[in-house]
This record gives C-alpha cells, structure tokens and sequence, in this order.
C-alpha cells in the first residue's frame, strides 16, 4: 500500500463515518434504482463504508459483496446486514486492486466511494475488468459547482493536498468521466441529484463533522488552536449561506452525479 493510501485509509478510519452515513441511504436506494438492479444479479459496492448501498442491493435480492479498506466500517455493515437479515459478503478490499477475477459481477456500484481513490485510472480500469463486456457501473460523486466542490475549495484552503493529488470532483463531471472511461462504456447515462441533509442547526452540523467525519477529523488535527477556529467559523458560514430553512434548523441541498454505463 503506498504512503498516499496508507494514509487516506488511516484519516477514513478516523471518526465513525457510520454515524455519518446515516444520513445518505437515499443517495444509494436511487443508485441502485439508476443502475436497474434485478433480483439474482450478482452486485459489488466498491468503498462500501458502513454498507449502504451493498444493503440496498440485497433489498432488491441481488447476490451482492461489497468491500473497502476500513474494517471497522466493514463491521458495522455487517451488524447492520444482520439487523435487517440481509446476505451479503463484505471484505476487505482496495477499489484500485479489486481481488475478483475479471467479469466476476453483473453491476459495479459505488456511492461517494471510488471517487477517493488516488488512482483514478487504474480505479476506472477495475471497475471495467470485474463487471466485463456488457456489465453495468453505476456511481454517484460529489460535483464541482455544487455543495461537494465548495466544501472542498474551503478545506483545501486551510489544508492544501499534496502536489499533483488527483480531484476527486473529477468523478463528478461528465468531462471528468469522459477522459476515465472514453470509449470502454456505451450508454452512459448522468443526471444530477440532490441530497438534502437536515440538521437541528448550523452548530451541530458542523460539530457532527467535527466529531465523526475522519477529513474534517484529520483537516482540524493538521491545524493549530487558532487555525481550528478560524476554519470552524468559515465552515459555519458556509453552511449558513446554503442552507435554505428559515427556522433556527439545517436544510442543506447539496448537488451530486449520477453516473451510469454499460462496459463495452
């Protein structure tokens, strides 16, 4: 694992992005109904997290593993699977390095997932080889105009990347899809969505993110007293600009793509 993957899976591990996650299923029962899932298809979640969209998938009976480099997340999916008794196989597994032999899956699905990965390409390129010649990838990302790439743009400020750190937003973007999958898919569908996340207010929105949310976690550690609060106050600020209740609580659309093709 490179010093650059080490690292993001240590700031993904950071935090409990479970609590986080709970409040995106939405984002991932219309994935899978973008993708047009059926029952018996075999499905992977790539960047599963806590599992919300492998779960989805078992909903609709379809034979579903979903993986990603946090165990403790893969735990929680796996408790949560059990809950609801759902079957799905979760393991541990990279996005860049996908441990399945090649057309191994009907549907390929990720969900605020693959998007991180450093290798964008070679990301691209697994999600191509296990789902084969006519397989379905379906994704959602975060876009670069809307609520995602402004977020991004202010962290960015106080933390800066390392040089020549790929955008995640790149996923985001039908240009950005475009040059990852170029001619290897046919019938690309995108249209955006909204996710909208509500929140008794502003404060606790950003304290959540603050508490459990391992880049917010990791963008705060790599500060000083002074440099946490100034970015708390701009996030605040943030936040209070887009968000679009008028009542002392936190309504706050926020943009996303949702991607679908077939592999040629």
């Amino acid at each position: 694992m490179t010093d650059m993957k080490t690292a993001q899976q240590q700031v993904w591990a950071a935090g409990d992005y479970s609590r986080i996650g709970a409040a995106l299923p939405l984002m991932s029962e219309l994935l899978c109904e973008d993708a047009d899932l059926r029952g018996g298809e075999r499905v992977l979640d790539v960047a599963t997290g806590s599992g919300n969209t492998a779960l989805a998938a078992a909903r609709r009976h379809c034979v579903v593993t979903g993986v990603d480099y946090v165990p403790a997340l893969l735990e929680r999916a796996r408790l949560r699977a059990s809950a609801e008794q759902l079957e799905v196989d979760f393991q541990v597994g990279d996005a860049e390095e996908l441990d399945f032999p090649d057309d191994a899956f009907d549907v390929v699905l990720s969900t605020l997932g693959v998007m991180f990965a450093p290798d964008q390409r070679r990301t691209a390129d697994e999600l191509l080889r296990v789902c084969g010649p006519g397989g379905r990838i379906a994704l959602t990302s975060w876009t670069p105009s809307g609520f995602g790439g402004t977020v991004f743009e202010l962290f960015n400020r106080f933390v800066p990347a390392p040089p020549d750190t790929p955008s995640a937003l790149r996923w985001g973007s039908d240009d950005g899809l475009v040059e990852l999958f170029g001619d290897r898919v046919r019938e690309v569908r995108t249209r955006i969505r909204r996710q909208v996340f509500r929140y008794p207010s502003v404060e606790h929105y950003v304290r959540w993110y603050a508490t459990y949310f391992g880049p917010t976690i990791a963008a705060e550690d790599a500060l000083d007293a002074a440099g946490r609060e100034r970015l708390r106050a701009e996030f605040a600020a943030l936040i209070g600009e887009l968000n679009t209740a008028a009542d002392g609580t936190l309504v706050l659309p926020a943009e996303y793509l949702s991607f679908h093709a077939v592999a040629r």
